[in-house]
């Protein structure tokens, strides 16, 4: 069986839950006998540009095929521009709106599509909903694809074209029941094939060394947030938080934002911003931490938890986010909040009481270890590819592949 995963952008060096979350399965579904398993992916990536960093054609990433393929262009400014008007009322747009979105969105990589219309794979599996190559890998395919959303509550799920683009899915590959329940309330698939699967959470891999050290704060106990430091990640918000939690609550506890940072770093006192750090630092900073604080909205499913628990590390989510709150309540791993008031009452609770804690790291360890470890997942995952490649690919496709652009200002990121 081979199967060809189409994502906007690869490799270890991309930090991004769905693109993450790609390439671990990517990885190891190819060591499974009788697998053979390539991606077709950009030559970029950074998810603001789309600048072409790579060198194109193929190459071979931790026993994984990877064939890159070049943007036709940057980010365009008009897409900022379109993306403010149509977030206000998406269901209102019309198709061909939405799908200027999309390609302006992109990244629109001409190449690549003709890759997978003309692939020699048994299936396509796209990863996320949200890209151009997403939308456009769907429309070419001549072979059963299926989607992994990786969706959430999002003014963008709501565009037509999303709707035009999932008509033509054979299966659909969910992170969570909160993922799956908000693509049937959306879109109505329910009779689709279709599977819940999550991700395997992977060992620990620090070597042992004292998280604070590392950090440069010493003995001081501290939050710990991981991931893209980004203004749609919540981070801003979780920076604002704790600066009024310290200011009603003086004393040693520090937060630190640990993974590449998008936009403006928060600077203020006892917070610290790593920046990109090493496996072998992640899990140490992680494992030394009192509390994983996850303050983003939009999560399809979030990783981090279960790294979380497996180093017996309790998590505190946001209220608003479908997908961590159903982590945490059928784990009991965690607490979570809906207000600053309901922050600082959690962060009071959590970092004060070291039995609470533990019962809660105790709990989300045993949920971790229960639904996601990684043989369990992709003899799942295995069945279901090739159940939707033994029913064959849905009637003739009814979706077009986008148009490219027309040129015009970039978008620069400031250096």
């Amino acid at each position: 069986m081979k199967l060809a995963f189409v994502t906007p952008r690869y490799g270890p060096e991309v930090i991004g839950g769905a693109e993450t979350a790609a390439r671990m399965l990517a990885e190891r579904l190819s060591g499974q006998p009788g697998w053979e398993v390539e991606v077709m992916t950009s030559c970029a990536l950074d998810h603001l540009t789309w600048e072409n960093t790579e060198p194109a054609g193929a190459s071979v990433i931790n026993g994984v095929t990877v064939q890159r393929f070049p943007t036709a262009s940057r980010r365009l400014l008009e897409y900022f521009e379109l993306d403010a008007r149509l977030r206000v009322s998406p269901s209102t747009a019309t198709l061909a709106e939405s799908r200027r979105w999309v390609a302006l969105n992109g990244p629109m990589c001409p190449g690549l599509v003709d890759a997978v219309a003309s692939t020699d794979a048994d299936v396509v599996a796209c990863y996320p909903y949200l890209f151009a190559t997403t939308v456009d890998g769907i429309a070419v395919s001549r072979v059963p694809t299926v989607l992994h959303p990786a969706a959430h509550d999002e003014p963008a799920l709501y565009l037509a074209a999303f709707r035009q683009s999932f008509r033509d899915v054979d299966g659909f590959v969910y992170h969570t029941r909160a993922e799956r329940d908000l693509m049937e309330y959306a879109f109505g698939i329910g009779a689709r094939p279709q599977i819940v699967l999550g991700l395997g959470v992977n060992d620990p891999a620090g070597s042992g060394r004292a998280g604070g050290e590392l950090l440069g704060l010493g003995d001081r106990p501290y939050l710990c947030y991981l991931g893209r430091v980004d203004e749609h990640k919540g981070c801003g918000m979780l920076a604002e938080y704790f600066r009024r939690y310290k200011e009603q609550h003086p004393g040693d506890l520090a937060l630190a934002f640990v993974g590449p940072v998008s936009d403006k770093a928060p600077d203020a006192p006892d917070t610290v911003v790593t920046g990109t750090v090493s496996e072998a630092d992640k899990w140490d900073i992680l494992g030394g931490a009192q509390v994983m604080v996850t303050p983003s909205a939009y999560e399809s499913f979030s990783l981090v938890l279960l790294e979380a628990w497996t180093l017996g590390v309790p998590v505190l989510v946001n209220a608003s986010c479908a997908a961590t709150m159903e982590h945490c309540v059928r784990s009991g791993g965690g607490l979570w909040f809906e207000s600053y008031r309901s922050f600082e009452i959690a962060v009071e609770r959590m970092t004060g009481d070291g039995l609470l804690r533990s019962t809660l790291a105790d709990a989300g360890r045993r949920y971790t270890a229960r639904y996601y470890r990684w043989p369990s997942i992709i003899d799942r995952y295995t069945r279901f590819i090739a159940g939707v490649v033994d029913r064959g690919r849905r009637g003739p496709i009814r979706s077009h592949r986008l148009p490219l652009p027309a040129g015009g200002p970039e978008y620069v990121r400031k250096r």
